[in-house]
């Protein structure tokens, strides 16, 4: 039995760019303070002046140099970098999401086929595009010139015919990075890259794989995809994929994800320590979920709860319902419950709170009151 027929056909007609911004919220900072351009620049609190609490939430090329990371504890970054060298500023998401709003006006000039990743990524599809370019390389080299010229900040990209290599090429050769992968030359140069470089693979998948011998991706490529089917299942099967550079994936636009998904979250300044407090706020946003599906004509299939507390780290936890609804009462539920789940967050103060209904089912008749009959 040929085991490449367990994967699906491949898909190499689409011109796919991912862009991801170099350091975004340090290069933002670094923009507006020159006088830091030379330094380790951290975003996060300063955890000496905050009794040793503080996570880095990004940090400068300068910063890394010394080993510092995003989610590292910021007394860690204290003790890598020295004195001299290291300076901390508080995150300004307001300024942030303003840039990216910016950078993301520049996207759908070419585009609307956007799907933001976060404030600082995304993807687009630029199979057909708005301005009739057919190189898609030069759409990437016009849009990257165009964040430099416009805000000043660099950025890197890859182009490909699917969202995976595409992902992969713009982390190929930050920052300022341009990586475009054919069709002709994907295997290859999946084969040449360690497994930890592969989107989506976590540490405990890495380890894993190590286990099996497997530590690049022409290691993956050997691997028989029944055997990774049985020991990963699911996850098994893209990893099969990817390693092939087989990547389906649509991208889905902004507006698409925004009509799956219903949600509210509020920053809470002073923050909040008390349990009760939180939850009346939950029960609150779930109150308005309800409204907001039974307009819609919707039941939601999960719940999200997003939590972020004074030191700027952020947890987000889903859960399936029991079965479709569309009542508060099913969200709370679930959501008190995610939220029992998670430790240290009214002892660090909650800046941020969440609640989202999300993979919908629409309903296929209208309810009704009998008493109105």
């Amino acid at each position: 039995m040929n085991r490449e027929n367990l994967l699906p056909q491949n898909d190499i007609h689409r011109r796919i760019i991912h862009l991801d911004m170099d350091a975004f919220y340090a290069s933002v900072e670094t923009k507006r303070h020159p006088e830091y351009r030379k330094m380790a620049l951290i975003v996060g609190q300063d955890p000496r002046k905050n009794n040793g609490h503080g996570v880095v939430a990004t940090c400068n090329y300068e910063a890394r140099k010394y080993g510092v990371h995003s989610a590292m504890a910021g007394i860690q970054a204290v003790r890598l970098v020295p004195k001299e060298k290291l300076v901390f500023v508080k995150p300004d998401f307001a300024t942030y999401r303003a840039v990216s709003a910016k950078i993301h006006s520049f996207m759908h000039e070419i585009t609307d086929q956007v799907e933001s990743v976060a404030l600082d990524e995304a993807y687009l599809d630029v199979t057909h595009n708005k301005v009739g370019q057919e190189s898609t390389v030069q759409l990437a080299l016009d849009l990257q010139k165009k964040i430099r010229r416009e805000v000043g900040l660099n950025s890197s990209f890859g182009v490909s015919y699917n969202k995976f290599l595409a992902k992969m090429g713009s982390e190929y050769a930050k920052p300022f990075g341009r990586t475009v992968i054919l069709p002709s030359e994907a295997k290859r140069f999946l084969g040449m890259q360690k497994i930890e470089k592969f989107p989506g693979i976590g540490p405990k998948t890495q380890e894993e794989l190590h286990k099996m011998g497997v530590y690049t991706g022409a290691d993956l490529q050997k691997v028989d995809v029944l055997v990774l089917l049985k020991k990963f299942k699911k996850m098994g099967y893209f990893l099969a994929q990817h390693a092939r550079g087989i990547d389906l994936r649509p991208v889905i636009t902004d507006s698409e994800v925004n009509r799956k998904s219903i949600g509210i979250e509020r920053t809470y300044e002073p923050a909040i320590y008390s349990r009760d407090e939180a939850l009346s706020k939950m029960r609150n946003y779930c109150n308005y979920l309800e409204t907001k599906l039974k307009k819609r004509n919707f039941r939601a299939t999960t719940v999200v709860l997003k939590l972020r507390d004074n030191d700027f780290v952020t947890v987000t936890k889903r859960r399936k319902l029991h079965h479709p609804s569309d009542d508060q009462l099913d969200f709370y539920d679930v959501a008190k419950d995610l939220f029992d789940s998670t430790n240290g967050f009214l002892e660090k103060g909650i800046r941020l709170l969440g609640v989202t209904a999300t993979d919908f089912e629409k309903e296929n008749y209208q309810p009704i009151n009998l008493f109105d009959y």
